[in-house]
């Protein structure tokens, strides 16, 4: 049973972590301009995308739980109706962002209190950034769809992949380029581009075989799509729970002027951090859950709840410890240093 749970959970942790270290990168490589201003206006302009993204991270994990239990009950044509039906709702969200982007950056500076020259190179990152839209979302839904049929090592490397990507393009963009934080944004947005397309090269090879079963007239029943929504409303209730405390410090923050919005935009990547790790067992959870449930093993589900609790609780003490370390070598080199 650990073998099960780690053999997921542990590429979810490596997928899950390329994200804040990404945003740690795009973090330092702003940061080395001549301007604090930069990092502030990274630091919005992903406060945006996360409170829009991660309300739709329904879309990985709803269709991780449902693809899980038609993969534990052996029914491929509801395997590959799950994924259509989901990048179907993917594209829709997206496509309405699109359309409603500028309400949606005017909300944003409402309540984030932000100067003229803040908003405008914030501006400048989310029109650009705000095109990846679709592929994010789709993202969303294919790497769900791969947890649940137990393969998470294929989102692992392309995450890994297209990190690299991003990477390589912020670095030439910036530095080669000059385009500062435009350069940024449009790094992103084409990684995110590659990421989508690569996902879609791979599922076709490994899983196009699943094509055949294909029925568009199940997939455009407006009934079926009742119970992915049904399900999905809590978890979007959850997500935007959590975007609303994220987002209330990034505001804050941003109230008392750009040195401390930079410095807690640091501390937040490091908060996420340890929450991207935690959330590797979490997907391990739901890809297993299914896969119990649509076999109908409830004797395996509750060896595995039970397996899932432990690995919880030592790997919260684990990090907690890992803090109160951190915690103690700061102020041990601030004494030193004076």
């Amino acid at each position: 049973m650990n073998k099960s749970i780690l053999r997921l959970a542990i590429p979810n942790i490596i997928t899950n972590i390329t994200v804040p270290l990404l945003g740690m990168v795009d973090t330092s490589i702003v940061g080395h301009l001549d301007s604090p201003l930069y990092i502030g206006a990274i630091a919005i302009g992903t406060m945006i995308f996360n409170f829009v993204y991660w309300n739709f991270t329904f879309l990985r994990m709803g269709t991780s739980g449902f693809t899980s239990q038609a993969f534990g009950a052996e029914d491929k044509q509801e395997q590959v109706t799950i994924l259509y039906r989901s990048l179907m709702v993917a594209f829709s969200i997206a496509f309405l962002l699109l359309v409603f982007q500028l309400l949606f950056l005017h909300i944003a500076f409402y309540f984030v209190d932000a100067g003229p020259e803040m908003k405008q190179y914030v501006t400048m990152y989310y029109s650009i950034y705000i095109w990846a839209a679709p592929a994010v979302l789709g993202m969303f839904a294919l790497s769900g769809w791969f947890i649940g049929m137990q393969d998470a090592k294929t989102p692992m490397y392309i995450s890994i992949f297209t990190n690299l990507v991003n990477i390589g393009f912020s670095l030439f963009l910036v530095y080669g380029l000059k385009m500062k934080v435009e350069g940024v944004a449009l790094g992103s947005l084409l990684s995110q581009w590659i990421a989508f397309a690569l996902a879609l090269f791979i599922w076709n090879r490994k899983y196009g075989y699943l094509k055949s079963y294909v029925s568009f007239a199940d997939v455009r029943k407006i009934v079926a799509f009742k119970p992915f929504f049904k399900v999905n409303s809590d978890i979007f209730l959850r997500s935007l729970s959590l975007v609303l405390v994220t987002t209330f410090f990034t505001s804050a923050s941003a109230k008392n002027g750009e040195i401390i919005l930079a410095v807690n935009s640091l501390l937040m990547q490091l908060f996420i951090l340890f929450s991207y790790i935690m959330d590797g067992f979490a997907f391990a959870a739901e890809a297993l859950t299914g896969k119990y449930v649509g076999a109908k093993r409830g004797d395996q589900l509750r060896i595995f709840i039970r397996q899932l609790f432990l690995w919880g609780g030592g790997l919260t003490a684990f990090l907690r410890s890992c803090m109160l370390f951190s915690q103690k070598i700061f102020y041990l080199c601030l004494l030193i240093s004076r």
